[in-house]
């Protein structure tokens, strides 16, 4: 008889909490580079949803197993062809997408599968972000803790730039949020005092 693996104990993030809070009780889920699956398992939980994950990390995969999590081992970079369109209520990328080589055509894979996406992502534009570039030195802070010779970081972006690629892949912004490092709400400058950026978003019709 084999035994499978207790979950790990539920992890309660900020950044969870912001993300469910646009997720409807029952939707379908496709969560992308979904990492451990804590937040697919999180969703589960809170709001019960059925959803799959798509990671590429062997180590990630057995967790996501330990987990409870649908995974599928797939690269991101190929894009979603193993997905049909509209499959799934939500596609999220949770900050995942200044990892991104091809970010364009990912956000083009999030609105042909889902009816909707959500996206978050630490905003390089905050000021002590632009500090630590004047004084002649990449940035590195709680949401962008690697030094530039180790990053998985290729394309970090600011709220502006991301509202502009919206634009560009006609996707319609319908919702956004923006928090501070301790994850406080962040309405007055967002683009200047926020740390981490949240967005729900559609096709454009």
């Amino acid at each position: 008889m084999t035994n499978t693996p207790a979950p790990s104990p539920l992890v309660l993030r900020p950044d969870f909490a912001a993300i469910a809070e646009w997720i409807k009780p029952g939707a379908k889920i496709l969560d992308l580079g979904c990492g451990d699956g804590s937040l697919l398992r999180y969703l589960r939980d809170t709001r019960d949803v059925f959803g799959y994950g798509v990671e590429i990390d062997e180590t990630n995969l057995l967790k996501c197993f330990r987990n409870g999590i649908n995974v599928i081992q797939n690269d991101l970079e190929a894009g979603l062809s193993s997905f049909a369109s509209d499959s799934f209520d939500y596609v999220i990328l949770s900050q995942t997408l200044q990892a991104m080589r091809h970010t364009e055509g990912i956000i083009q894979e999030m609105l042909r599968v889902g009816n909707e996406g959500i996206v978050s992502f630490p905003n390089f534009g905050n000021w002590k972000n632009r500090m630590q570039v004047i004084s002649g030195h990449m940035p590195v802070s709680e949401t962008l803790p690697y030094r530039w010779y180790n990053t998985p970081n290729i394309h970090l972006c600011t709220l502006d730039d991301f509202e502009e690629l919206c634009q560009q892949c006609d996707a319609r912004i319908l919702e956004r949020k923006v928090m501070s490092n301790h994850y406080r709400p962040v309405n007055f400058l967002p683009n200047l005092r926020g740390m981490l950026a949240f967005y729900r978003f559609e096709r454009r019709t």
